[in-house]
C-alpha cells in the first residue's frame, strides 16, 4: 500500500529540515524545532521518516563537532604555557627571553589552520546536505544524509546506499 504525500507532508518535512538552521538564532534550536514538529508528525510515515533523518544529522553533526573538540584539547593542554608566554613576549611584559616560542609559532599556526579547516568543512557539509534534504523533502523525496549516525532508528524503510536515497517499505519490496 503506498502512502500518498501531500504537499502539506512534503512542506512540513522540509520545514523539518530547514529548522535545523535555527541553531544560528536560538541555541539548541536545531534540536528543539525539529524535535516538535516531528512529535507532532510522527503519525504519518513520510513525516516519521524526515523527523528521525533530520535529528540523527543534527545530532551526528554534534558528534563530529565534539569530536573535533576533543581532538583539539591536548594540543591546546601542551602548549598553553607556550601560547601565554608567547603573548607576554610580543607585549613585550615579561623580561624573561622567550626566544624559544618563536620557532614553534609556524606549528601553532599550523594545528590552529587544520583544526579551523576540520571546523569549516563540517559546516559546509552540513549546510550543503541540509538544504539538499529541504529541497527533497519538499519534492515528496526519501532522503538519507551521509555519514549520519543512526540514533533513532529507521524501521519501516529500505536504503538503497547509491543514490542517498530511500523507498518506503511496500508489499512489493518486501
Amino acid at each position: 500500500m503506498e502512502e500518498s504525500i501531500t504537499e502539506s507532508n512534503k512542506n512540513v518535512a522540509a520545514i523539518m529540515h530547514g529548522s535545523t538552521f535555527l541553531k544560528y538564532f536560538f541555541p539548541l534550536g536545531n534540536f528543539f524545532a525539529p524535535l516538535l514538529l516531528w512529535t507532532l508528525h510522527k503519525d504519518k510515515p513520510f513525516l516519521n521518516y524526515h523527523g528521525k533523518q533530520a535529528l540523527n544529522f543534527q545530532l551526528s553533526i554534534l558528534v563530529y563537532a565534539l569530536g573535533i573538540g576533543i581532538l583539539s584539547l591536548p594540543f591546546v593542554a601542551i602548549f598553553a604555557s607556550d601560547f601565554v608566554g608567547l603573548a607576554e613576549t610580543l607585549e613585550g611584559a615579561s623580561h624573561y627571553d622567550h626566544s624559544g616560542i618563536l620557532p614553534h609559532l609556524g606549528g601553532y599556526l599550523t594545528l590552529l589552520f587544520v583544526f579551523a579547516m576540520l571546523f569549516i568543512g563540517l559546516f559546509l557539509f552540513e549546510l550543503y546536505y541540509v538544504i539538499t534534504a529541504t529541497i527533497k523533502a519538499s519534492k515528496g523525496a526519501y532522503f538519507k544524509y551521509p555519514l549520519c549516525i543512526q540514533f533513532i532508528s529507521e524501521n519501516g524503510t529500505i536504503e538503497d546506499t547509491t543514490t542517498n536515497e530511500t523507498e518506503p517499505l511496500t508489499e512489493e519490496n518486501h
